[in-house]
């Protein structure tokens, strides 16, 4: 890439973890002459028009904002090629760029990805990744091309993820880290000293967005996959099981040595409810009714008494 002095770099995200990209990009010695975010979307009760994340911050920093809901008319891509940026920076933006967007910066468009590509490719890298029982993930910061999450990578970072990480605590320092690489790396970007390197060829694998359907647990599997799968869907859509008709979300858990009837409740108290799966159990110690806050075991059994010999539903993922 030839170099440029002060860089016009435009931005494309919409929510938390690109609005930290943002942030540092803000801070960077750089003009942005657009940011690009997803339309403003229904939240609430009231279903009023919302802001994202970047959107709000981006107002905050004083920027440009342009909302389109697809990239694939000149109509809308005219903000973009108007603004006449060397170099697009494109953080968990929701639209697929096609190739005519991806040669308008004429140094190109890059992405920050939440996972040690080639590995979970796709819309939810964190969540996957917890859910597998992965020890490590991390940042690349990839060369976009027309692919999903195939572009040549020109940096990575490693984080490594705890046994309790949840979607949410993961994601914060990912989005930490991704900042923090995004201005590590783009001095040498813009003066032509990286080069971009293929993804090898072995051990990609894909990130499917989180259904609401993946919410409710299939006691029948391992309770150690389950307690992952309740790490994996926390903060969102939450791990779901049915006692007697009632969802109850389970939100922290255990793995115990015991066993019972898949679904069986075979222990309650203060300091867990204790319930049977295909292998081994779970010991839920944070739990949340319809409507309700999410509560530690012993002030949700207070107000929602469970008994022991109770079945769970085991249900089936979809």
């Amino acid at each position: 890439m030839p170099a440029v002095t002060r860089p016009r770099i435009a931005f494309a995200g919409t929510p938390e973890f690109a609005a930290r990209a943002l942030d540092a990009l803000a801070a960077f010695d750089c003009d942005i002459p657009l940011v690009l975010t997803q339309p403003d979307r229904p939240a609430g009760r009231g279903m009023k028009l919302v802001p994202g994340p970047v959107k709000q911050r981006a107002l905050a920093h004083g920027l440009m904002v342009a909302q389109p809901d697809t990239l694939k008319t000149p109509e809308l891509r005219a903000p973009l090629a108007e603004a006449v940026p060397d170099l697009l920076v494109v953080v968990a933006y929701g639209l697929l760029l096609p190739r005519v967007v991806l040669d308008i910066p004429r140094l190109g468009c890059i992405n920050i990805h939440a996972s040690l590509l080639p590995r979970w490719r796709g819309a939810a890298p964190i969540h996957r990744a917890i859910e597998a029982g992965d020890s490590r993930t991390g940042i690349t910061l990839m060369q976009m091309d027309e692919g999903l999450d195939t572009g040549p990578m020109l940096a990575e970072r490693t984080v490594d993820i705890a046994p309790d990480d949840t979607t949410a605590t993961l994601h914060d320092r990912l989005a930490a880290t991704g900042a923090q690489l995004l201005l590590d790396t783009l001095p040498a970007l813009l003066d032509g000293r990286i080069v971009p390197v293929p993804q090898p060829s072995d051990g990609a694998c894909y990130a499917a967005k989180i259904g609401k359907g993946e919410a409710v647990l299939d006691l029948r599997r391992p309770a150690a996959e389950l307690e992952r799968a309740i790490r994996a869907f926390d903060p969102f859509p939450g791990a779901l099981m049915r006692v007697e008709g009632t969802p109850i979300k389970l939100w922290k858990a255990t793995v115990e040595a015991r066993s019972g009837e898949p679904g069986q409740i075979l222990a309650v108290g203060d300091d867990g409810v204790v319930v049977a799966c295909g292998r081994d159990a779970l010991r839920v110690t944070e739990l949340q009714k319809p409507g309700g806050k999410r509560l530690p075991v012993a002030e949700f059994l207070r107000g929602h008494p469970l008994a022991i010999g109770v079945r769970a539903e085991c249900g089936t993922q979809s």
